[in-house]
């Protein structure tokens, strides 16, 4: 016969109240807490999430919408979330949206349906809109990687105007002034704020800007990254470094570098983004643009989880994180 919530006050000698209290995620002492927890691994009590739930109008679970499910960025911090969220007893339901703003609109309409406690998000919409729904419930939202200009959220980003800049200025200091750019449409409010790190690093050297050494298009899939890499070799006067601005344009601008056969640092310089694992990989050693995507997702799970115990009160906490820089063998000295 099944555990019951009474055989774990009988066990431990606690109130009903207190058991309650613990297994609808209320907060106890820790004496309790130890107490019910081994009641629960001896008894064998297996919590009624469907009950709990009608009780608590509290499911313990969390939906994560992501703009594409085999993205690097998106799957490491994805990963991170859900043993963050796992360690507090919260499950999450995972929707990959294919980079299509109808599709995100209904994976969170889904998401609602399933009663979900937050909704974690990378976005692919550049409004709120398609989160109206949720907000009309009062669901806690956190986003990832995006801030909407038309409504104050949570969110945590990384400094990728910062993080732009830093590398453009990197590539002058090697000598460099014909600088090439490959990056996402300026709609994205990420490859907007790393375009504008770009600029700024061309104004503060006082150099002016080549509109032909600037690419923008998708940032997911390395087509784009291979397109855009073959029309600035192409030019009657190509850049001597490029800037690839996240990992898919890394990977689909060096595969056609190796196809070309342009080498670097010899023929062309090359600062890449996001993942370090490719710099061990390709050699020469690419110098690299590194996201903390680790603290990233944890102060992502950290806020939706003040936000459902009630500990956050003000409205749209902004963390901005920074990105580090790795440094490789892909610059030369000119």
């Amino acid at each position: 016969m099944a555990a019951t919530i009474r055989d774990i006050t009988r066990m431990t000698g606690l109130s009903l109240a207190t058991v309650s209290k613990y297994l609808n995620g209320g907060n106890v002492l820790p004496k309790n807490r130890a107490l019910i927890e081994e009641a629960i691994e001896t008894l064998h009590y297996e919590v009624n999430e469907v009950a709990r739930g009608l009780a608590t109008n509290r499911t313990r679970t969390i939906g994560i919408l992501t703009h594409r499910l085999d993205n690097i960025f998106a799957s490491t911090i994805i990963t991170e979330i859900e043993d963050i969220l796992r360690k507090r007893d919260y499950g999450t339901i995972v929707c990959g949206c294919r980079g299509d703003e109808k599709l995100e609109a209904e994976a969170l309409r889904f998401l609602l349906g399933k009663r979900v406690d937050g909704i974690i998000a990378i976005p692919t919409s550049s409004s709120s809109a398609y989160l109206e729904p949720a907000l009309d419930r009062e669901i806690p939202v956190v986003l990832i990687d995006r801030s909407f200009g038309d409504r104050e959220l949570d969110c945590v980003l990384v400094d990728n105007e910062k993080a732009s800049y830093q590398a453009v200025r990197l590539l002058m200091d090697y000598g460099h002034t014909r600088i090439g750019m490959i990056g996402g449409r300026s709609s994205t409010y990420t490859a907007k704020k790393r375009l504008d790190g770009y600029y700024q690093a061309h104004r503060d050297a006082l150099l002016a800007v080549h509109q032909d050494y600037i690419e923008q298009g998708p940032m997911l899939g390395t087509e784009f990254g291979y397109q855009a890499m073959k029309r600035l070799l192409a030019l009657e006067e190509p850049p001597t470094a490029v800037f690839l601005s996240n990992y898919e344009i890394t990977l689909g601008g060096i595969i056609a570098l190796n196809e070309k056969g342009v080498r670097f640092p010899d023929d062309i310089s090359i600062i890449g983004f996001d993942n370090i694992m490719i710099s061990q990989v390709v050699k020469p050693k690419l110098w690299m643009v590194s996201q903390p995507m680790h603290e990233i997702a944890r102060k992502a799970a950290e806020l939706m989880l003040a936000r459902l115990s009630g500990e956050k009160t003000e409205a749209g906490t902004k963390i901005v994180l920074e990105t580090e820089m790795f440094e490789g063998e892909s610059i030369k000295k000119l």
